[in-house]
């Protein structure tokens, strides 16, 4: 695991680091940032971008480090997918490097590299916090498909989660263009597999799901994609009905960019640290 650069960044430091990955068989790069007084028993937040991200795009637009200083948590941004030369890609943003979907490919030629879900769950977590001496008690968030990963995880790995939260996070991928594209191409037309993998029916699925911790959604009503693509209505509708207890904030004029994250991306840092504390 190596450190590329580092910054000096609100008292902190941030960390752009790169290590092989024997999940991906790739080589995989990430941020870190470390708060002011880093200890043993310093918790983090993992940050999962959406699609056509890289690690590059929270790091650097979020202005999420002054909150996180302020706090004392780490923030863990990884990449979205594999990359690289022998790596598959497709045609178009939504498939192929930078559309992992945070999940584990079983089609070929897809499933050689894109194991994002074991990456971050089995390789790239508990590294971070041996090699920097971080606790074991994480939260995590994200954006877009990164909202997706985060509420997929969250839901299907409960013990290793404290707390969720997510920004326009894709809810329903079996039921929308960008996750049909995608689940067709990494797992199959068996959509009984989609399933674990879309979380609406996760949630739907859970019978401990009313003793969950409770999970935090903002969504822009200027979002262009809200309508085809995001849907948080059948995320409220499927939390209700299984009694998973959800805050879903609406705001007017709001649309995808990093400039709605960063609006907000103050509450969820918050939200995160009273759960881990």
């Amino acid at each position: 695991m190596d450190i590329e650069k580092k910054y000096f960044c609100h008292g902190g430091e941030l960390l752009y680091c790169r290590h092989d990955s024997e999940e991906t068989g790739t080589e995989m790069k990430f941020s870190l940032f470390l708060p002011p007084g880093k200890t043993e028993q310093t918790s983090y937040l993992v940050f999962l971008s959406g699609l056509t991200c890289t690690a590059d795009n929270f790091t650097t637009k979020a202005n999420a480090y002054a909150k996180a200083a302020e706090t004392g948590l780490a923030i863990l941004a990884p990449d979205t997918s594999p990359r690289g030369e022998g790596v598959a890609d497709g045609e178009g943003y939504d498939i192929g490097q930078g559309a992992g979907f945070y999940l584990d490919a079983i089609q070929d030629p897809w499933s050689k590299n894109f194991r994002m879900e074991s990456y971050i769950l089995k390789e790239l977590t508990p590294q971070v916090e041996s090699h920097f001496s971080l606790a074991s008690k994480r939260s995590i968030t994200g954006h877009s498909m990164g909202g997706h990963g985060a509420l997929t995880l969250f839901l299907k790995n409960k013990d290793y989660f404290s707390s969720c939260s997510a920004f326009a996070p894709i809810v329903a991928p079996t039921q929308i263009p960008w996750g049909q594209k995608a689940f067709e191409a990494y797992l199959g037309d068996n959509q009984e597999t989609w399933k674990h993998y879309d979380s609406c029916e996760l949630v739907k699925a859970d019978d401990s799901a009313s003793s969950n911790t409770e999970i935090l959604i903002d969504q822009g009503l200027g979002d262009d994609f809200i309508n085809d693509q995001l849907k948080p209505e059948l995320f409220r509708e499927a939390c209700k009905e299984s009694g998973q207890k959800l805050t879903l904030r609406l705001h007017e004029g709001y649309d995808h960019s990093y400039f709605f994250i960063q609006s907000f991306i103050d509450d969820h840092i918050e939200w995160h640290a009273r759960h881990l504390s």
